[in-house]
C-alpha cells in the first residue's frame, strides 16, 4: 500500500521510523539535547500466539538494544500487543518476560493504556506484577471518571503512573465529555501524584496545566527531581526544551514500527480533535 507524500510527510514528524534502528537515532538525537525517552513499537490487538511473541521479542529487542547504545529511554507496551485479547496468561507470561529483561539492565516499563473496556484488566495486571517486579508502571487517562480511585489504588502500592488526558472516544457515562472537566481533573490529580513521594510522568502539552503545575512545585518545594514531565516524539518540541531548560525532567514518548500508518489514522478518527492538534504542531516548533 502507497501513501502519499503529505501522509508521510505527518508520519515522520510524529513517529520514529518503522525500524529499531531509526527509533534508536530518534533516542540518541533526544538524549542529546538533554531529553529522555520512552519507546513504543506500534501494533496492537494480536489475534495469534505468535504475533504476540513477534511483538514481545521486538520490546526485548528494544531494551538490548537501549542497554548496548548506553541510552536514556525505557519502553512502553499496550498489553492486547501481549496477547490480552487472547488470554490473560498469555499476556502475563510476555509482559514477565520483559520486566525481568528490563530488571536485569535496571530499566522500567511502562503498561500504556488503551479503551475502557481494558482499564480494569490493565490495572489489575500491572498490580499483580509490582508484586514481583517494582519496574513496571501504568498509565491513567484523566477523562474517565473511574481514574481519581485508580490513581489511589495505584498510589498506595506505590506504582509509578503516567497521567494523560486521554484518546479514545468513549460513552458519556465512562468519561467526562467536556474538556475543561477533563482538564480540572487532570490538574487535581497531577498534583495528587506530584505530592506523592513517587516518581510520576506528568504527560501533557497543554502549557496553561504545565505553568499551574510548575507554579504548583515551587510553591510547595517539590524538587524537579520528585517527578517528569511528558510529551509525544514531534509535538512542542519548543516546549519540551524550554521546559528541559528549565531544569524539569521531560521524557518524550517515540512510536515506531510498520503500523505507523495505522496508528494516525485510527487516532484521527477516534478523536477528530486530534486531527487540528496534528496540523498545528506541523507548523510550529
Amino acid at each position: 500500500m502507497t501513501h502519499s507524500s503529505a501522509t508521510r510527510r505527518v508520519a515522520n514528524r510524529f513517529v520514529a521510523g518503522e525500524t529499531v534502528d531509526s527509533a534508536l537515532a530518534a533516542v540518541s538525537e533526544l538524549n542529546a539535547q538533554g531529553l529522555s525517552a520512552t519507546l513504543d513499537h506500534l501494533g496492537e490487538n494480536v489475534s495469534t500466539e505468535a504475533e504476540a511473541a513477534v511483538a514481545r521479542d521486538v520490546c526485548l529487542e528494544m531494551l538490548d538494544r537501549i542497554r548496548e547504545s548506553a541510552l536514556n529511554s525505557n519502553i512502553s507496551v499496550k498489553l492486547t500487543q501481549l496477547g490480552l485479547d487472547l488470554s490473560v496468561d498469555l499476556c502475563r507470561r510476555n509482559l514477565a518476560a520483559l520486566l525481568e529483561r528490563a530488571a536485569r539492565y535496571s530499566s522500567f516499563v511502562r503498561v500504556d493504556m488503551e479503551g475502557s473496556a481494558y482499564t480494569q484488566r490493565t490495572v489489575d495486571l500491572v498490580s499483580e506484577m509490582h508484586h514481583t517486579f517494582d519496574n513496571v508502571g501504568a498509565v491513567l487517562q484523566s477523562y474517565l471518571r473511574r481514574t481519581t480511585e485508580d490513581v489511589e489504588r495505584l498510589l498506595a502500592e506505590k506504582i509509578r503512573i503516567r497521567l494523560c488526558k486521554g484518546a479514545y472516544q468513549e460513552p458519556d457515562e465512562v468519561a467526562f465529555r467536556h474538556k475543561s472537566e477533563v482538564d480540572h481533573n487532570y490538574l487535581q490529580l497531577a498534583k495528587r501524584l506530584m505530592e506523592s513521594g513517587t516518581y510520576h510522568g506528568i504527560a501533557t502539552h497543554d502549557e496553561q496545566i504545565i505553568v499551574a503545575l510548575e507554579q504548583h512545585a515551587r510553591e510547595r518545594g517539590i524538587a524537579a527531581s520528585a517527578f517528569e514531565f511528558q510529551m509525544l516524539y514531534g509535538i512542542r518540541r519548543d516546549l519540551q526544551k524550554r521546559l528541559r531548560g528549565e531544569g524539569w525532567g521531560m521524557r518524550v514518548y517515540i512510536p515506531f514500527g510498520s503500523h505507523w500508518f495505522p496508528y494516525l489514522t485510527r487516532r484521527l478518527a477516534e478523536r477528530p480533535a486530534n486531527l487540528f492538534f496534528i496540523a498545528r504542531n506541523l507548523f510550529r516548533g
